[in-house]
Protein backbone atom coordinates (compact mmCIF):
# COMPACT_ATOMS: atom_id res chain seq x y z
CA UNK A 1 0.00 0.00 0.00
CA UNK A 2 1.14 3.16 -0.59
CA UNK A 3 2.14 5.63 1.98
CA UNK A 4 0.75 8.75 0.33
CA UNK A 5 -2.00 8.79 -2.12
CA UNK A 6 -3.60 12.44 -3.26
CA UNK A 7 -6.26 12.23 -5.57
CA UNK A 8 -7.57 15.49 -7.51
CA UNK A 9 -6.47 17.75 -4.24
CA UNK A 10 -7.86 21.30 -3.50
CA UNK A 11 -7.28 24.09 -1.41
CA UNK A 12 -8.55 27.80 -1.81
CA UNK A 13 -8.74 30.82 0.28
CA UNK A 14 -11.24 33.36 -0.39
CA UNK A 15 -11.13 33.16 -4.15
CA UNK A 16 -7.65 32.08 -4.27
CA UNK A 17 -7.23 28.65 -5.49
CA UNK A 18 -3.26 27.59 -4.08
CA UNK A 19 -3.62 24.07 -4.64
CA UNK A 20 -5.42 23.21 -7.86
CA UNK A 21 -6.68 19.43 -8.00
CA UNK A 22 -3.55 17.62 -7.80
CA UNK A 23 -2.70 13.83 -7.80
CA UNK A 24 0.49 12.22 -6.78
CA UNK A 25 1.46 8.75 -5.10
CA UNK A 26 4.51 8.24 -2.40
CA UNK A 27 5.80 4.84 -1.93
CA UNK A 28 6.39 2.99 1.36
CA UNK A 29 10.32 3.73 1.76
CA UNK A 30 10.32 6.54 -0.71
CA UNK A 31 11.68 9.89 -0.30
CA UNK A 32 9.62 12.32 -2.49
CA UNK A 33 10.72 15.62 -3.10
CA UNK A 34 8.26 18.40 -3.37
CA UNK A 35 9.98 21.19 -5.20
CA UNK A 36 8.68 24.45 -6.50
CA UNK A 37 9.00 27.96 -6.23
CA UNK A 38 7.83 30.09 -2.35
CA UNK A 39 3.91 30.73 -3.33
CA UNK A 40 3.79 27.67 -5.71
CA UNK A 41 1.60 25.51 -2.85
CA UNK A 42 4.05 23.21 -1.35
CA UNK A 43 3.26 24.14 2.07
CA UNK A 44 -0.60 24.50 1.71
CA UNK A 45 -0.18 20.77 0.44
CA UNK A 46 1.70 19.62 3.10
CA UNK A 47 -0.38 21.41 6.04
CA UNK A 48 -3.48 19.57 4.54
CA UNK A 49 -1.67 16.13 4.14
CA UNK A 50 -0.66 16.65 8.14
CA UNK A 51 -4.42 17.50 8.91
CA UNK A 52 -3.24 20.59 10.16
CA UNK A 53 -5.78 22.40 6.96
CA UNK A 54 -8.85 20.83 5.93
CA UNK A 55 -8.82 20.51 1.83
CA UNK A 56 -11.86 22.15 -0.14
CA UNK A 57 -11.96 19.67 -2.63
CA UNK A 58 -10.28 15.66 -3.77
CA UNK A 59 -8.80 13.65 -1.09
CA UNK A 60 -5.80 11.83 0.11
CA UNK A 61 -4.99 9.65 2.19
CA UNK A 62 -2.11 9.13 4.76
CA UNK A 63 -0.39 5.67 5.93
CA UNK A 64 -3.79 4.35 5.01
CA UNK A 65 -5.75 6.73 6.40
CA UNK A 66 -7.84 9.45 5.30
CA UNK A 67 -6.52 12.97 5.96
CA UNK A 68 -10.27 14.09 6.43
CA UNK A 69 -12.12 11.37 8.38
CA UNK A 70 -9.38 9.99 10.08
CA UNK A 71 -7.38 12.76 11.72
CA UNK A 72 -6.29 11.28 14.34
CA UNK A 73 -4.89 8.18 13.02
CA UNK A 74 -3.41 10.05 10.24
CA UNK A 75 -1.21 12.36 13.45
CA UNK A 76 -0.56 9.07 15.00
CA UNK A 77 1.38 7.47 12.04
CA UNK A 78 3.70 11.01 10.69
CA UNK A 79 6.24 13.24 12.12
CA UNK A 80 6.08 16.46 11.04
CA UNK A 81 9.11 19.34 10.95
CA UNK A 82 7.20 22.21 9.66
CA UNK A 83 8.84 25.46 7.97
CA UNK A 84 9.37 27.57 10.96
CA UNK A 85 9.99 25.49 14.53
CA UNK A 86 7.84 26.11 17.24
CA UNK A 87 10.03 25.48 19.88
CA UNK A 88 9.64 26.96 23.52
CA UNK A 89 12.89 29.21 23.82
CA UNK A 90 13.04 28.93 27.56
CA UNK A 91 13.05 24.91 27.72
CA UNK A 92 16.35 23.14 27.12
CA UNK A 93 16.60 20.80 24.66
CA UNK A 94 16.34 17.34 26.78
CA UNK A 95 13.50 18.79 28.46
CA UNK A 96 11.84 19.82 25.14
CA UNK A 97 12.04 16.14 23.85
CA UNK A 98 11.01 14.67 27.22
CA UNK A 99 7.73 16.49 26.72
CA UNK A 100 7.27 15.64 23.20
CA UNK A 101 7.92 11.94 24.77
CA UNK A 102 4.95 12.64 27.69
CA UNK A 103 2.63 13.92 24.69
CA UNK A 104 3.05 10.96 22.18
CA UNK A 105 1.92 8.41 25.39
CA UNK A 106 5.88 7.27 26.41
CA UNK A 107 6.48 5.94 29.88
CA UNK A 108 8.59 8.54 32.24
CA UNK A 109 11.65 6.11 31.48
CA UNK A 110 10.80 4.76 28.12
CA UNK A 111 10.99 9.10 27.20
CA UNK A 112 13.67 9.81 28.68
CA UNK A 113 16.24 7.04 27.30
CA UNK A 114 13.92 7.99 24.08
CA UNK A 115 15.02 11.82 24.27
CA UNK A 116 18.60 10.78 25.07
CA UNK A 117 18.93 8.48 21.66
CA UNK A 118 17.65 10.38 19.50
CA UNK A 119 19.60 14.04 20.66
CA UNK A 120 22.52 11.99 20.15
CA UNK A 121 20.81 11.04 16.36
CA UNK A 122 20.60 14.45 15.55
CA UNK A 123 24.44 15.77 16.92
CA UNK A 124 23.08 18.12 20.08
CA UNK A 125 23.94 16.00 23.23
CA UNK A 126 26.50 18.54 23.97
CA UNK A 127 23.92 20.61 24.04
CA UNK A 128 20.78 19.09 25.38
CA UNK A 129 20.70 21.00 29.12
CA UNK A 130 21.12 24.45 27.64
CA UNK A 131 18.08 26.62 26.55
CA UNK A 132 16.76 26.44 23.14
CA UNK A 133 16.55 30.28 23.11
CA UNK A 134 20.48 29.91 22.29
CA UNK A 135 20.62 27.34 19.96
CA UNK A 136 22.05 28.03 16.35
CA UNK A 137 19.16 27.78 13.28
CA UNK A 138 20.70 24.52 12.11
CA UNK A 139 20.41 23.49 15.79
CA UNK A 140 16.88 24.29 16.21
CA UNK A 141 15.56 22.69 12.68
CA UNK A 142 17.76 19.67 14.15
CA UNK A 143 15.94 19.33 17.46
CA UNK A 144 12.63 20.34 15.73
CA UNK A 145 13.71 16.90 13.76
CA UNK A 146 14.64 14.63 16.77
CA UNK A 147 10.91 15.62 18.17
CA UNK A 148 9.19 14.87 15.15
CA UNK A 149 10.71 11.41 15.42
CA UNK A 150 9.67 10.64 19.00
CA UNK A 151 7.11 8.45 18.23
CA UNK A 152 8.91 6.85 15.61
CA UNK A 153 6.98 7.84 13.04
CA UNK A 154 5.82 5.48 9.14
CA UNK A 155 5.93 8.97 7.19
CA UNK A 156 7.85 11.70 7.91
CA UNK A 157 6.83 15.46 6.24
CA UNK A 158 9.86 17.75 6.08
CA UNK A 159 8.80 21.17 5.34
CA UNK A 160 11.42 23.31 3.46
CA UNK A 161 13.75 21.79 6.52
CA UNK A 162 17.28 23.67 5.50
CA UNK A 163 15.88 27.23 4.29
CA UNK A 164 18.79 29.57 5.51
CA UNK A 165 20.63 26.95 6.82
CA UNK A 166 24.65 26.99 6.12
CA UNK A 167 26.23 25.00 3.96
CA UNK A 168 27.67 22.60 6.83
CA UNK A 169 24.59 22.72 8.89
CA UNK A 170 22.44 21.97 5.61
CA UNK A 171 24.33 18.99 4.50
CA UNK A 172 23.91 17.66 8.19
CA UNK A 173 20.26 17.55 7.62
CA UNK A 174 20.51 15.93 4.31
CA UNK A 175 22.82 13.05 5.79
CA UNK A 176 20.19 12.53 8.71
CA UNK A 177 17.35 12.54 5.97
CA UNK A 178 19.02 10.11 4.69
CA UNK A 179 19.99 7.83 7.39
CA UNK A 180 15.80 7.75 8.59
CA UNK A 181 15.05 7.01 4.79
CA UNK A 182 17.45 3.86 5.14
CA UNK A 183 16.33 2.59 8.30
CA UNK A 184 12.76 2.21 6.53
CA UNK A 185 11.16 5.65 6.75
CA UNK A 186 9.15 7.29 4.24
CA UNK A 187 9.97 11.19 3.43
CA UNK A 188 7.98 13.99 1.79
CA UNK A 189 10.04 16.56 1.25
CA UNK A 190 9.35 20.09 0.09
CA UNK A 191 12.06 21.94 -0.94
CA UNK A 192 13.23 24.69 -3.08
CA UNK A 193 16.41 23.87 -3.51
CA UNK A 194 17.59 22.03 -6.62
CA UNK A 195 20.34 20.22 -5.49
CA UNK A 196 18.74 18.77 -1.86
CA UNK A 197 15.72 17.50 -4.55
CA UNK A 198 18.70 16.11 -7.01
CA UNK A 199 20.97 14.48 -3.70
CA UNK A 200 17.77 13.34 -1.76
CA UNK A 201 14.85 12.50 -3.83
CA UNK A 202 14.17 9.26 -5.35
CA UNK A 203 10.92 11.12 -7.22
CA UNK A 204 10.18 14.43 -7.48
CA UNK A 205 7.37 16.02 -7.58
CA UNK A 206 7.52 19.78 -9.16
CA UNK A 207 4.69 22.40 -8.96
CA UNK A 208 4.14 25.52 -9.86
CA UNK A 209 1.00 28.04 -9.49
CA UNK A 210 -0.78 25.25 -7.56
CA UNK A 211 -0.32 22.59 -10.25
CA UNK A 212 1.67 19.79 -10.02
CA UNK A 213 3.94 20.44 -14.21
CA UNK A 214 6.43 17.58 -13.82
CA UNK A 215 7.07 13.92 -11.91
CA UNK A 216 9.29 11.28 -12.06
CA UNK A 217 12.54 10.27 -10.45
CA UNK A 218 15.36 13.07 -11.06
CA UNK A 219 17.35 11.40 -14.11
CA UNK A 220 14.29 10.71 -15.86
CA UNK A 221 13.04 14.33 -15.27
CA UNK A 222 16.32 15.70 -16.76
CA UNK A 223 16.50 13.29 -19.74
CA UNK A 224 13.54 14.76 -20.85
CA UNK A 225 14.17 17.99 -21.36
CA UNK A 226 17.51 17.27 -23.55
CA UNK A 227 20.81 16.63 -24.30
CA UNK A 228 23.59 18.14 -22.41
CA UNK A 229 25.40 21.06 -24.09
CA UNK A 230 28.86 22.15 -24.74
CA UNK A 231 30.08 25.65 -23.25
CA UNK A 232 33.14 27.36 -24.64
CA UNK A 233 34.42 30.47 -24.96
CA UNK A 234 36.82 31.34 -27.69
CA UNK A 235 40.08 33.51 -28.22
CA UNK A 236 39.80 37.07 -30.38
CA UNK A 237 35.89 37.00 -30.34
CA UNK A 238 35.68 34.73 -33.14
CA UNK A 239 32.01 33.82 -31.54
CA UNK A 240 30.59 33.06 -35.20
CA UNK A 241 33.22 31.74 -36.86
CA UNK A 242 33.22 28.91 -34.31
CA UNK A 243 29.46 28.31 -34.48
CA UNK A 244 30.12 27.54 -38.17
CA UNK A 245 32.80 25.08 -37.53
CA UNK A 246 30.62 23.38 -35.03
CA UNK A 247 27.42 23.50 -36.86
CA UNK A 248 27.73 20.27 -38.32
CA UNK A 249 28.38 18.87 -35.00
CA UNK A 250 25.38 19.10 -32.94
CA UNK A 251 22.43 21.96 -32.06
CA UNK A 252 23.54 25.39 -31.45
CA UNK A 253 21.84 26.57 -28.84
CA UNK A 254 20.78 30.38 -28.19
CA UNK A 255 24.05 32.69 -26.85
CA UNK A 256 23.39 33.27 -23.22
CA UNK A 257 25.91 36.02 -23.65
CA UNK A 258 27.91 37.70 -26.72
CA UNK A 259 31.22 35.77 -25.96
CA UNK A 260 30.04 31.73 -25.44
CA UNK A 261 29.39 29.16 -27.94
CA UNK A 262 26.74 27.04 -26.82
CA UNK A 263 26.35 23.77 -28.47
CA UNK A 264 23.70 20.61 -27.62
CA UNK A 265 25.70 17.57 -27.93
CA UNK A 266 23.99 13.94 -28.40
CA UNK A 267 26.81 12.16 -27.01
CA UNK A 268 28.39 13.88 -24.25
CA UNK A 269 31.90 13.86 -23.29
CA UNK A 270 32.24 11.70 -26.19
CA UNK A 271 31.94 14.56 -28.56
CA UNK A 272 34.35 16.99 -26.97
CA UNK A 273 37.22 15.83 -28.95
CA UNK A 274 35.54 16.09 -32.58
CA UNK A 275 34.49 19.70 -31.30
CA UNK A 276 37.66 20.34 -30.19
CA UNK A 277 39.13 19.46 -33.55
CA UNK A 278 36.94 21.41 -35.63
CA UNK A 279 38.38 24.29 -33.79
CA UNK A 280 41.47 23.56 -34.32
CA UNK A 281 40.97 22.88 -38.11
CA UNK A 282 39.39 26.40 -38.35
CA UNK A 283 42.06 28.31 -36.44
CA UNK A 284 40.13 28.87 -33.26
CA UNK A 285 41.87 28.61 -30.45
CA UNK A 286 39.31 27.46 -27.26
CA UNK A 287 39.84 29.23 -23.88
CA UNK A 288 37.40 27.37 -21.83
CA UNK A 289 35.04 24.31 -22.63
CA UNK A 290 32.27 22.70 -20.12
CA UNK A 291 30.34 20.03 -20.50
CA UNK A 292 26.92 20.95 -18.58
CA UNK A 293 24.21 18.38 -17.97
CA UNK A 294 20.63 19.29 -17.87
CA UNK A 295 19.76 20.26 -14.07
CA UNK A 296 16.09 20.22 -12.28
CA UNK A 297 16.32 24.25 -13.20
CA UNK A 298 16.22 23.24 -16.66
CA UNK A 299 13.56 20.80 -16.56
CA UNK A 300 11.51 23.79 -14.30
CA UNK A 301 12.33 26.30 -17.03
CA UNK A 302 11.01 24.13 -19.72
CA UNK A 303 7.73 23.53 -17.75
CA UNK A 304 6.74 26.98 -16.46
CA UNK A 305 8.99 28.89 -18.28
CA UNK A 306 11.02 30.73 -16.09
CA UNK A 307 14.59 29.57 -13.87
CA UNK A 308 13.54 28.36 -10.00
CA UNK A 309 16.35 29.62 -8.78
CA UNK A 310 15.16 33.24 -9.60
CA UNK A 311 12.55 32.84 -6.86
CA UNK A 312 14.93 31.15 -4.29
CA UNK A 313 15.52 34.12 -2.19
CA UNK A 314 12.04 35.64 -2.32
CA UNK A 315 10.25 36.13 1.07
CA UNK A 316 7.79 33.50 1.72
CA UNK A 317 3.73 34.22 0.29
CA UNK A 318 1.05 34.48 3.69
CA UNK A 319 -0.39 31.26 4.40
CA UNK A 320 -4.12 32.88 4.77
CA UNK A 321 -5.48 34.52 1.80
CA UNK A 322 -2.76 33.57 -0.12
CA UNK A 323 -0.60 30.68 -1.89
CA UNK A 324 1.93 28.76 0.12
Amino acid sequence: MPAIVVEGLERAFGDVLAVQGIDLQVEEGEIYGFLGPNGAGKTTTVRMLTTLLLPTGGRAAVAGYDIAGEARQVRASIGVALQEAALDPLMTGRELIRLQATLQGLPTAAGRKRADELLERVGLTYAADRRVGGYSGGMKRRLDLAAALVHEPRVLFLDEPTTGLDPVSRKTIWEEVQALNDDGTTVFLTTQYLEEADQLADNVGIIDSGRIVAEGTPESLKAEVGNPHIELSVADGAVEEAERACAGLGKLLPRKDSGRVLLEVAHGAADIPRVVRALDEAGIAVESLELVRPTLDDVFAAKTGYHLAEDEDEESAAEEGAPA
